[in-house]
């Protein structure tokens, strides 16, 4: 049986569909399309794990092994819930309902909304900002081009991005607030 896709995703892919379309197209460009398909990599995990790891080295004292277990609790629950909604909402891929569009890395499954990689991207920005302020200008870009990436490489819709960053950033405020 396949999932009944919701009307309001119907609208947003016909009016974002061009836009996506053109961000994508600029894959042609051979170290643009590296540059984004690095970003998407690291948004897989490894920048996220190896932030977590580095919250007892960055805060000297028992703060840092307090940050690290708040970090991966929060990307634990956030996980839980980006799952729960990604496997019930099931939008398509904009590659997937739009030819046009071409998917330049492979997607791990068939639905887009929201996208997991912003989600984690601006909840890691948002708690480091916090944390440790020196270290978030460094981040800001890396996270941008995330969220970049996913567009570009044809994965997801703009607005799954800002769904994406909207859930990251309120899993943060959470996190923030309960651990404050």
């Amino acid at each position: 049986m396949k999932p009944r896709i919701p009307a309001v995703f119907e609208r947003l892919d016909l009016l974002e569909w061009q836009l996506c379309q053109w961000m994508a197209g600029f894959s042609i460009y051979r170290r643009w399309l590296a540059t984004l398909r690095l970003a998407s990599r690291a948004g897989d995990w490894p920048l996220w794990v190896g932030l977590i790891l580095l919250q007892p080295l960055l805060h000297r004292d028992a703060a840092g092994w307090h940050l690290m277990v708040q970090y991966t609790v929060t990307a634990l629950v956030a996980i839980a819930f980006y799952r729960l909604v990604k496997t019930r909402l099931c939008r398509e891929r904009p590659f997937i309902t739009f030819h046009t569009i071409i998917c330049n890395e492979p997607a791990r499954d068939r639905y887009s909304f929201p996208s997991g990689h912003t989600m984690h991207a601006v909840m890691f920005l948002t708690l480091t900002a916090m944390h440790t302020p020196w270290l978030a200008p460094w981040l800001l870009p890396i996270v941008l081009l995330i969220a970049m990436s996913r567009v570009g490489l044809g994965l997801h819709y703009i607005s799954d991005v800002i769904a994406g960053a909207a859930i990251g950033y309120a899993f943060a405020l959470g996190s923030l607030q309960l651990a404050g």
